[in-house]
């Protein structure tokens, strides 16, 4: 099959052509410097066609049933008319072979759902490099009239954040009977949600689940709230069985509308975007100065003398950077 042109990739994203969109994201995910700078171009065309989408970033505890979740949340709006992308941050998917969405099958029915679409991080491996690409596919996906973006943190740490900072709203799922778990969770993840979700309550969890609920929200009680204008509630919800989510989303929905009638929705994303281009530009410089040829060279016995302590931290950096702005590279 011949490649796509620029024009026929545009048209074909604009046009919700599957097969199209797939080879955008493909482009999109490229890290050769030619297919780069087309994937650029690609979407500078479709930007002005994106920004309409709920962004929703999802995270959990190990065991939470995050996939279960998402499949049924996704279902239910699929049925409610939305059309659902799912996409995945996963930093550490190059050592386990594979995202947890790589296994489509996990999520059976959304992925055979036409009004869906599942794709797993891309292997790349670094947190910065699977960030630039999930961030720009949610252009695509967004251009291509997928009005809810679903974003899944798979990694544990850094990428928790990094999802945080890529979507309007993030969800912490929980699981019943807080307890000792709520003190093994981090102060960060709390001070970042815009909704706690106690998972599992069903059945013999559900009042083990209530009293989480209320642990939870003791917890949250205590913190600053991230936005002036909401204060993140907590809820029950079976992914199971479904209950629960109905609620759940019309929270999903009331803080949109509450955001953007403030202007803090617009003001939230234009900070995502500085921080974003700042955030390139660091991984750039850093790839840049360690692809330096010289410094490439020199690394090993400076850093062999810094640890032994012959040569100090900032006088490493001085002489890498020396290095790095030499002239005729």
């Amino acid at each position: 099959m011949p490649t796509p042109s620029l024009d026929d990739l545009t048209a074909g994203v604009l046009a919700g052509n599957r097969a199209m969109l797939g080879r955008a994201i493909t482009l999109v995910e490229s890290r050769s410097a030619r297919r780069q700078a087309d994937a650029q171009e690609l979407l500078h065309r479709l930007l002005p066609h994106s920004g309409n989408a709920h962004r929703v970033g999802i995270t959990g505890v190990p065991g939470v049933g995050k996939s279960t979740f998402i499949e049924s949340l996704g279902v239910q709006l699929t049925g409610a008319g939305h059309k659902v992308a799912v996409l995945a941050v996963d930093p550490t998917s190059s050592r386990t072979g594979g995202s947890i969405l790589g296994d489509k099958t996990r999520m059976a029915a959304l992925a055979s759902d036409r009004n869906a679409f599942i794709r797993p991080s891309p292997s790349a491996g670094t947190l910065g490099g699977v960030a630039r690409a999930t961030r720009e596919t949610m252009i695509v996906l967004e251009a291509a009239g997928y009005d809810v973006v679903l974003v899944e943190t798979v990694g544990v740490g850094q990428s928790e954040t990094t999802v945080a900072d890529m979507v309007d709203f993030f969800l912490v799922l929980m699981l019943p009977g807080a307890g000792d778990e709520l003190q093994g969770i981090k102060k960060g993840i709390l001070e970042i949600a815009d909704m706690v979700a106690v998972n599992k309550a069903d059945g013999d969890n559900r009042s083990r689940a209530i009293a989480a609920q209320r642990e939870y929200h003791a917890a949250l009680h205590i913190l600053t709230p991230a936005s002036p204008n909401w204060t993140p509630p907590v809820v029950t919800c079976a992914g199971l069985t479904g209950e629960g989510l109905d609620g759940l989303w019309e929270q999903v929905e009331a803080h949109r509308r509450i955001l953007s009638e403030t202007g803090e929705l617009a003001a939230k994303r234009h900070a995502q975007l500085v921080r974003w281009m700042w955030a390139m530009l660091e991984d750039r410089v850093m790839a840049s100065i360690r692809n330096h040829p010289d410094v490439r060279e020199a690394l090993p016995g400076i850093e062999g003398q810094v640890a032994a302590e012959s040569l100090t931290p900032t006088s490493a950096v001085e002489r890498i950077l020396h290095l790095w702005r030499a002239p005729g590279y």
